[in-house]
């Protein structure tokens, strides 16, 4: 399956009423993608751990004239399935329902062979780049199912189709939170109206990108803006949606192709 956004675009309104929640909303990419969706009428619900730059993405929202967004602080690393059960509690008492998620909150972890990974930092890396993942659609979903219709996608990568060295603490929960995607919308597929996919946008200039690639010229990386577009057709009700898939994003021919 390949979608072709080349004569796509949203309309002004497209996402009037739309409450959609980004996690990792204050690195690039989650910044980039926050600030998009709410120029199209999304309120957001950005989520990530530092207060103070959430406030710089809150801020970047109201003066590009987007609807008021809502602040969750929350450090994934340290989080309990509490935590997980407030953000749900606080979405339902604020908003009544959620139409949508963006799962883009990752870490590289430790960057080296499996034999010198630390126990430590492989069990950070699970918490934060699958267990969290989990909690998010397990306890979201009450809200989710609210919406009319919801859109969930989930941020993959290259290295979580195909295994690479010394990337394992990033790539292996990546690789685990493709098979949970297809399984949780396979479940979801005929008692719920929630879509589910993952989106591969290539390799974006984000932190995480240049800390894993020190040595490439960050200017070499696509630059986020060019992914967003994608991500707004995932979110646009006026769109027809897919579930269950994944997909790889060709900037250059402004196509989604299934993997």
């Amino acid at each position: 399956m390949t979608i072709s956004i080349s004569d796509y675009t949203p309309t002004e309104q497209a996402l009037d009423g739309k409450t959609i929640l980004v996690t990792g909303a204050t690195d690039e990419l989650g910044h980039s993608l926050s600030t998009a969706l709410a120029k199209l009428g999304a309120t957001i619900i950005l989520l990530d751990k530092s207060v103070k730059q959430l406030e710089k993405v809150y801020d970047d929202i109201e003066q590009n004239g987007g609807p008021q967004p809502a602040i969750f602080p929350l450090d994934i690393e340290k989080a309990n399935e509490q935590d997980y059960l407030n953000l749900t509690q606080a979405i339902a008492d604020n908003f009544k329902q959620l139409d949508g998620i963006i799962l883009n909150a990752a870490v590289l972890g430790q960057h080296g062979p499996i034999t010198h990974i630390e126990f430590e930092q492989w069990n950070r890396a699970l918490k934060i780049n699958l267990t969290a993942n989990f909690l998010f659609l397990k306890y979201c979903s009450s809200v989710l199912n609210q919406a009319e219709q919801a859109s969930c996608i989930y941020l993959s990568d290259q290295v979580a189709q195909h295994g690479r060295a010394y990337w394992g603490t990033y790539s292996s929960p990546k690789a685990a939170c493709l098979n949970l995607i297809e399984t949780i919308a396979d479940e979801w597929e005929t008692n719920t109206n929630i879509h589910l996919n993952s989106l591969e946008p290539g390799a974006v200039n984000t932190a995480l990108r240049r800390q894993a690639l020190p040595g490439i010229d960050p200017t070499q990386h696509l630059s986020p803006e060019s992914v967003t577009k994608a991500f707004v057709y995932f979110m646009d009700p006026g769109t027809s949606w897919p579930n269950g898939k994944h997909f790889r994003w060709n900037p250059a021919e402004q196509t989604m192709t299934e993997i």
